[in-house]
């Protein structure tokens, strides 16, 4: 017994304790009612973005004089995994990934760690470094978004109107975290120089540039103190609309020259554009809504769509509003679903307690699980755990198992009652003899959930409310089972009727005499079971891997990556052709919505994000039902292979689990860029022999054109050309400078300076460029200048300062990442060996995250055992009986692969979950199968007499806790993500059942036998 009888107790005050139960029933209504939803579990994103600009810089010098700097400085970062850096010409991305196994609670702390050791490094950056700047909020879903399409309305009144409906929602609804624009575009003021002017005139573009800069500049003009007041001087200048700026004087050779008579001034928008927004083929702006901390994503979404139609009331007609992702929706719908099976669970386990029991003691396990579920639902409101899908499904995997202490209790009570004790009598024997097992028993069971609330990974966070409510659960169904079963089982159970018969029924006397067979035939009873195993664990060997299942949502992410090379204009086009093509002409499509030069904003919380690039394009598309997203996926990806065969494209659905991408990827790390591309190709080849890889490409691997302009020094010199003056003559005649600022209202406009459309230069005229020279007159570039196509890389990655080329594919219908990894693992290896000195391949994709998150939850499996055996050993206090239990543990593997194979279930990362719960789940049962070996034997019954009695005064329970288990977890079944997982310990506890009551009496009898023969043999002690 443990402590005080807990259960006389509760008897002796049945008024407090009833009390103490109806409180727990209304507070854990209540707690139910106001638990926060969501669709998954929240985890850390342990990613941090830096990123620097230096405008010029070719790539060598971005890389060695910025990369390498920047680099150096944040491999010094506390709990640093990897640095992946994209290094472009004047451009690097630098993503900080933090260690899986960082807590969480201290990532702001390093990203801080991070500002101040950029900032300490700062001046020793290359002169004319933007930034760097720092993104910690990588993470942020924004799981609303709404879309304004106009029709009527130029780009700016739609942007002022989106502005307006932002800044009324940021003021009337309170759980807004943060809202960002989709789409927009920013407006820029253009002169448009004509240069045979400027040149005729003897005007130097730099001299241009400083008078308009000057004129619009703000400077104090000094204050004036006339004893009495302070005046403020202000001059005037400073340009109130945009046309004023062709008003700007300039001095040259004596004269004066308006501004306008050698330029134009246009209003537009930056050329070429930022990335783009469309919604359902047309141009949009979207506005993205991220939840405070700690908000409940449900009320956020009433009270945003509350808000939402008050403004839609006063939208002029034309502009239209669309919510292209409404995650409160998805996550009522998802609670919802889950709630059901909550509830068809616990029907389920009403059902089979009821007939199974008997009216009176079934429903006494009845009431049990509700005040247990109440008592759950209260702590976990405590605790701030959402109902979420872990969560949810931890709910019900607890509910298959909360119902054994409840039912361990019961049986005891009934048993004790026939024999005539009184109900006070029957509880306290139950609470005497089972307490102390049951709760040994439950802690055993939540020690086999410690690798998944310990394991210190992204996966393992992803998770860890499974361990935290299944915990909070079997503590709760054990404080119920000994306090509150007995006050319910004293009121409703009755002792049975007078001259009711003792006999086991006809069940129960064929599996004595099975029992009795397979104990009289001992070993033929362990080769049966060993060779099960055996098997079971060649069996092993052909089950499916899979890190976790993709999501059953109905959106498609549709990936397009067209020649790194490409224009935004060129993305826009495909993306046109894609809608009009398929889109628009589909039936199973409900709406899409198109990010054009970026990815998908994060509006899900495990997306992939990349920094944005011209040659790449997503589209979410909503299909109308999973049906409809299952064809669409088919259809749509056939399309894009045929319509797009220069393209990269993926059409696939929305990840669970830690984000990642291409699921198939192998990185190629070394030094030197050209043996890094030969050996990529060489192992893009070995992962395209396999027919489970698709569409094999590489992260970067192009090389782009570039015209290298080679200046005579020398030459220009003499012409009085400064390169300063050539830089802005160029800068100028092909892209644009930006000038100044126009202060419009709120917003701050670029003054861009570049030449007429008409004078705008291209290829075929570079050489032919007229560039103004001291004296009025011009040169044509070409003659002081010489031309040359090289070859550069646009983009490179590296991977803790070195150069990184990954290959990466997706796989195809039917395959699984893992199943090919596995095929290529011997190839890739002995390819791998005959690379040259310093440099490797490494595996990443699905198969790295998911080794990596095993390895997590592995680590922690030590502790797992130690803290078993060393509950087995406190209950059981024998060697012999704690080895029969660790022997016992494994078999339950031989139905954990018979059911993923008869049901074509594969084993990833939640069913590995599901096979460590069931150890403890196995434990627990053998513990006191044992304790009641161990009663039987201190009655003086031989061994084999104590294990035939003990299994038959245990087969119920045990079989009703099995089937209830089993049962209850059916509503999960058919689930992706616990499909597995239920699979495996629905198929595990069978199994293990069955042998915990034939094979676990029989090496009890065979043991004890033994011991008992040696004793009998060993001569008698003798006396001094």
């Amino acid at each position: 017994m443990i402590g005080p009888n807990l259960s006389a107790w509760a008897i002796k005050n049945r008024s407090i304790t009833v009390y103490f139960m109806l409180v727990a029933v209304l507070a854990g209504a209540l707690a139910f009612v106001n638990l926060g939803r969501d669709e998954d579990p929240s985890f850390t994103i342990k990613t941090m973005l830096v990123t620097a600009v230096w405008p010029g810089a070719s790539m060598e010098e971005t890389q060695k004089l910025l990369a390498e700097r920047l680099e150096r400085q944040l491999q010094t970062t506390t709990g640093l995994d990897a640095l992946r850096s994209i290094v472009r010409p004047g451009i690097v991305t630098i993503y900080v990934d933090l260690d899986g196994a960082f807590p969480p609670d201290r990532v702001p702390a390093v990203w801080q760690e991070v500002r101040n050791g950029i900032g300490d490094i700062r001046h020793t950056l290359p002169q004319g470094v933007l930034g760097p700047f720092f993104n910690d909020d990588f993470g942020d879903v924004f799981g609303i978004i709404y879309a304004f399409t106009a029709d009527g309305f130029s780009d700016r009144e739609l942007r002022d109107y989106v502005d307006g409906v932002r800044s009324e929602l940021l003021h009337h609804v309170h759980d807004i975290a943060k809202i960002e624009f989709v789409g927009e575009q920013n407006e820029q003021i253009y002169i448009e120089f004509m240069p045979d002017r400027v040149a005729s005139m003897g005007l130097d573009y730099g001299q241009i540039f400083a008078a308009i800069a000057a004129q619009n500049t703000v400077r104090p003009a000094g204050v004036i103190n006339t004893g009495t007041e302070n005046l403020a001087l202000r001059v005037s200048g400073a340009f109130a609309k945009y046309t004023d700026i062709l008003d700007v004087s300039l001095v040259a050779g004596g004269r004066t020259i308006r501004l306008g008579d050698i330029a134009s001034v246009r209003r537009g928008f930056v050329d070429p554009p930022q990335p783009l927004l469309r919604v359902n083929g047309k141009p949009a702006i979207a506005l993205a809504i991220s939840m405070r901390e700690g908000g409940d994503i449900l009320q956020l979404g009433r009270d945003i769509s509350a808000a939402m139609r008050v403004i839609n009331r006063d939208l002029p007609i034309g502009i239209e509003t669309t919510q292209i992702s409404n995650q409160p929706l998805v996550v009522d719908r998802a609670i919802g679903d889950f709630t059901t099976s909550l509830y068809q669970a616990v029907l389920i386990i009403l059902a089979v307690s009821l007939v199974m029991l008997g009216l009176r003691p079934g429903a006494v396990v009845a009431i049990a699980i509700p005040v247990t579920l109440a008592v759950v639902f209260l702590v976990m409101q405590i605790m701030g755990i959402d109902l979420q899908r872990v969560s949810l499904g931890a709910l019900i995997i607890a509910l298959a198992l909360l119902v054994d202490d409840a039912m361990t209790t019961v049986d005891a009570m009934l048993r004790r009652l026939a024999k005539g004790d009184s109900i006070d009598e029957a509880a306290s024997f139950a609470y005497n003899t089972l307490a102390a097992p049951m709760l040994i028993g439950t802690l055993i069971t939540i020690a086999g959930f410690i690798p998944i609330g310990f394991a210190q990974s992204q996966a393992g966070e992803y998770t860890i409310s499974l361990f935290l409510v299944v915990a909070i659960a079997l503590i709760a169904s054990w404080l119920v089972a000994v306090m509150f079963t007995p006050i319910i089982g004293a009121i409703i159970l009755k002792p049975p009727a007078q001259g009711a018969s003792d006999e086991p029924g006809r069940i129960m006397r064929c599996y004595r005499s099975l029992l009795t067979t397979a104990i009289r035939l001992r070993w033929l009873t362990i080769a049966v079971t060993i060779t099960l195993f055996v098997v079971a664990i060649l069996g092993l060997q052909v089950i499916n891997r899979q890190f976790f299942p993709p999501s059953d949502r109905n959106e498609l992410i549709v990936d397009l990556q067209l020649p790194r090379s490409s224009s935004i204009f060129a993305s826009e086009d495909a993306v046109k052709r894609i809608e009009d093509k398929f889109l628009k002409k589909s039936d199973d499509v409900d709406y899409w919505s198109a990010y054009i030069g970026r990815n998908v904003i994060r509006f899900y919380l495990p997306l992939a994000i990349l920094p944005p690039s011209d040659h790449h394009s997503q589209m979410v598309v909503l299909a109308k039902n999973l049906e409809s997203r299952l064809r669409l996926e088919r259809d749509l990806s056939k399309f894009l292979t045929e319509q797009f065969p220069q393209a990269i494209t993926r059409v696939s659905p929305l990840e669970m689990g830690p984000p990642i991408g291409w699921p198939l990827q192998w990185r190629v790390v070394g030094p030197d860029l050209e043996t890094l591309r030969s050996n990529a190709l060489k192992l893009a080849e070995i992962v395209a022999s396999h027919p489970g890889a698709k569409r094999v490409h590489f992260d970067w691997i192009e090389p782009a054109r570039q015209l290298r302009i080679q200046i005579d020094q020398d030459s220009a010199r003499r012409l009085g050309l400064t390169s300063q003056a050539l830089a802005n003559t160029l800068s100028t005649a092909v892209s644009g400078s930006t000038v100044t600022q126009l202060r419009d209202d709120i917003y701050l406009i670029n003054v861009v300076a570049r030449a007429d459309a008409r004078d705008r230069i291209a290829l075929d005229t570079l050489a032919t460029l007229q560039v103004p020279v001291p004296g009025g007159r011009t040169a044509a570039l070409s003659s002081f200048a010489t031309f040359s196509y090289e070859q550069e890389q646009p983009q490179i990655w590296r991977r803790d300062r070195v150069p990184t080329l990954s290959v990466l594919a997706d796989v195809e219908s039917g395959w699984l990442p893992e199943t090919v990894v596995a095929a290529l693992d011997e190839k890739i290896g002995t390819f791998n060996g005959t690379l040259p000195a310093g440099y490797r391949i490494e595996l990443g994709g699905t198969a790295e995250t998911s080794a990596e998150s095993q390895a997590a939850v592995f680590a922690v499996v030590p502790i797992m055992i130690i803290v078993m055996l060393t509950l087995l050993m406190i209950q059981l206090k024998e060697f012999g009986q704690v080895a029969m239990v660790v022997i016992l543990l494994p078999l339950g593997l031989i139905g954990v692969v018979a059911a993923l194979l008869i049901f074509n279930r594969p084993l990833g990362f939640v069913a590995i979950l599901g096979i460590l719960a069931l150890i403890g789940m196995i434990a627990k049962n053998a513990v006191i199968l044992l304790s009641q070996f161990t009663e039987e034997r201190a009655q003086g019954a031989s061994p084999e007499q104590a294990a035939i009695n003990a299994a038959m005064a245990r087969a119920r329970p045990l079989v009703l806790t099995a089937i209830s288990t089993v049962l209850g977890l059916i509503p999960i079944a058919p689930t992706l993500f616990w499909g597995p997982m239920a699979f495996a310990i629905m198929g595990g506890l069978l199994v293990a059942t069955i042998l915990m009551l034939i094979f676990l009496p029989t090496i009890y009898v065979m043991w004890f036998g033994f011991l008992e023969r040696r004793m009998a043999k060993a001569p008698p002690a003798t006396a001094m």
